[in-house]
């Protein structure tokens, strides 16, 4: 199977936003725009990462759109089941309130919360025994980029996750590339840049796992409407983890109709 024929995924993860009203229209506003003009489910997935009190009202709300639209967990705890783990919320939690789709790794989990491969191996494994689908970032540095380093580091981020995943597993993960230097800051890797990455962390992942021609590599690096189209239109690019955007509702649709449209 080429990047062209998989199916696309276009997640918008709100991060720290927004208030809860604010939300609520966020998301009244996407259901109408998908209401006015359908971006058929077969042609894209489509998911939504709000803070983790508002899973349930966001599930809720999006159960009423025209098609299906994800809810998506921002983290999950590398400890499983249920315990003395105040302020955790575990695999098995999310999956008993059919959250079955879950964020693991993003580069403001490693940085601001010091998270390493040993504890993002464990939060992917849990996720993944636990029969969630794990949405895993992947991403250098400007730094690393400079030095001529970025595909050694993103491919030694897929061997660490690797370390951890059985076999039959890989087909419940979907990886997202996140260049660090281009999220929230208007800088975007060129298509050609973009591509070029997707291209090799493809051929990484057919060397671990005979499902790595048909898995989805999400670009995540300031996405925005002006240049899903041209993204899109890259063969290895089979969708996008969305920041900013993803907070205006017509610009979030924009994007999932371009990657829709193009695929």
């Amino acid at each position: 199977m080429s990047g062209s024929t998989i199916k696309p995924w276009v997640v918008g993860n709100w991060k720290m936003n927004p208030m809860q009203a604010d939300a609520k229209q966020l998301l009244q506003e996407f259901k109408q725009l998908l209401q006015e003009k359908e971006i058929a489910q077969e042609k894209c997935n489509i998911g939504v990462a709000p803070v983790a009190i508002a899973l349930g009202t966001t599930q809720v709300e999006l159960a009423k759109a025209v098609r299906p639209v994800f809810t998506v967990a921002q983290d999950v705890s590398r400890f499983a089941h249920t315990g003395a783990y105040t302020g955790e919320v575990s695999a098995e939690l999310l999956k008993d309130s059919q959250i079955e789709y879950v964020l693991v790794g993003h580069s403001e989990r490693r940085e601001y919360f010091a998270e390493t491969s040993a504890v993002l191996n464990a939060k992917a494994q849990n996720a993944l025994n636990a029969g969630l689908t794990v949405i895993y970032c992947v991403g250098e540095s400007l730094e690393q980029r400079e030095s001529g380093q970025a595909e050694i580091i993103v491919l030694q981020q897929i061997c660490d996750l690797a370390s951890v995943v059985v076999a039959e597993q890989w087909q419940n993960i979907v990886i997202a590339y996140e260049p660090i230097w281009a999220i929230g800051t208007g800088k975007t890797a060129s298509p050609e840049d973009a591509q070029a990455m997707h291209a090799k962390i493809r051929e990484g992942l057919t060397q671990i796992t005979s499902y790595g021609a048909s898995m989805a590599i999400l670009y995540g690096g300031s996405v925005k409407a002006e240049n899903a189209v041209e993204l899109a239109a890259c063969p290895d690019i089979n969708g996008a983890l969305v920041g900013g955007a993803s907070l205006n509702a017509t610009s979030f649709y924009k994007i999932a109709e371009a990657f829709a449209n193009t695929k």
